[in-house]
């Protein structure tokens, strides 16, 4: 089994911010089963389905980004998943906008929910997907807590397609696979 945990902050204020682009990418792929998330036994809603005929659970923490490995916990504390089989997708404002970085282990860098998650866990050895939402200012906590503007938004419905696809990778061929293919590639405008 694999879990997929979208980081992002819960609710509707937060609902279409460049922090919660975790949450984007897990929508995108539940919308292709049709099948609503529900309510998990802690801190998060979840969504099960088959991925290249491997079981996969869809994991949106309710904890805000901050504590997001609280929810990371739980779930490994309820569903039969290795912390080796988890993957982990928040946002980079350091990476261009397009751009996936995928990594099996390694430092936070800075990324708060990454931290908790960590924390919790007491490991990293966990695979993180680090999708690039680009920074034109000097504020990174105003600019992840903005809505994607109206060209980002045209440009995610390619971006969407494009992280579904490397999540597929690596749940059929590794990690190695996946990075080889997916990092440093992004979308061209």
């Amino acid at each position: 089994m694999y879990a997929l945990v979208g980081l992002g902050n819960h609710g509707k204020r937060y609902q279409n911010t460049r922090h919660n682009i975790g949450y984007f990418v897990l929508d995108y792929l539940a919308s292709k089963d049709k099948i609503p998330f529900k309510s998990g036994k802690g801190d998060y809603y979840y969504n099960e389905l088959l991925i290249n005929q491997q079981r996969v659970v869809l994991v949106k923490p309710t904890t805000y980004m901050n504590r997001s490995g609280l929810a990371v916990k739980q779930v490994i504390d309820y569903f039969p998943v290795e912390v080796a089989d988890v993957m982990i997708i928040c946002d980079d404002f350091n990476l261009p906008f397009g751009t996936i970085r995928v990594r099996n282990k390694g430092s936070a860098g800075g990324h708060n929910g990454l931290k908790s998650i960590m924390n919790h866990l007491h490991s990293e050895e966990f695979v993180r997907m680090r999708l690039g939402i680009g920074n034109q200012f000097s504020d990174a906590v105003s600019f992840v807590l903005d809505n994607f503007n109206r060209q980002e938004i045209a440009r995610m419905e390619d971006f969407l397609p494009f992280s579904a696809e490397a999540i597929e990778c690596w749940i059929k061929s590794g990690i190695d696979t996946t990075m080889n293919k997916y990092n440093r590639q992004f979308l061209q405008d």
